[in-house]
């Protein structure tokens, strides 16, 4: 298949996500050239966003449904650095996405909430892991997550793309992100339904651009 056809097949499926096709081919497009460019993908959300966020790792991290085995030549630097461990690393290893879910350092996150200020936590990280070509994806319901958009304008400021995934009428992400996913819904159950289709085609549309 190609990144195309996946989205043909998400539209297929949800066709009420028609309207909002060319929003999240964009958001493809701005991911690929990122990880063209050796950069990574950060992720910010809240409750069941925070959920999504570590989902989309487990997807780009690893095998989504492509095996994703390493390369011939780093398979042959692994046995040679290591003949003990390096054939089976070469065998199980799996070509990776660079992706990480802000939501998930707790050490960190409370350590700021508690000596600084915890809407900026999201930000923090951006600033600390972010650098220019790397993109930032803001997963908010309601488009006006204050930490979320906090981090949007760290993004911003050391030169990443950001991405929106909202619902309702796409709040402030849908103004500052580069490209806005806005889900045709208004209650939040039914926002996150329709997150977890969108975010799982943009990760089979770059598993089989670069694998």
């Amino acid at each position: 298949m190609t990144p195309e056809m996946h989205l043909d097949e998400l539209i297929l499926r949800y066709p009420s996500l028609s309207a909002i096709r060319n929003d999240i081919e964009r958001a493809f497009n701005i991911l690929k050239v990122c990880y063209e460019s050796g950069g990574k993908l950060l992720i910010a959300g809240n409750g069941g966003s925070s959920a999504d966020a570590e989902h989309i790792v487990g997807e780009l991290m690893k095998g989504f449904v492509k095996r994703r085995e390493v390369p011939e030549d780093m398979a042959d630097k692994l046995i040679a650095a290591d003949s003990r461990r390096g054939e089976e690393l070469a065998k199980k290893l799996q070509g990776a996405l660079p992706a990480i879910a802000l939501s998930g350092h707790p050490s960190l996150s409370t350590a700021y909430l508690n000596d600084v200020d915890g809407d900026l936590i999201f930000a923090q990280q951006t600033y600390g892991y972010g650098r220019k070509g790397d993109v930032l994806l803001g997963i908010s319901t309601s488009g006006n997550s204050k930490n979320v958009m906090y981090s949007i304008s760290v993004a911003k400021t050391l030169g990443m793309k950001c991405i929106g995934l909202t619902g309702k009428d796409g709040g402030q992400l849908k103004k500052e992100a580069d490209a806005a996913i806005v889900v045709p819904e208004n209650e939040t159950y039914k926002i996150q339904e329709l997150h977890l289709p969108i975010y799982h085609a943009l990760c089979l549309m770059l598993e089989e651009h670069f694998f």
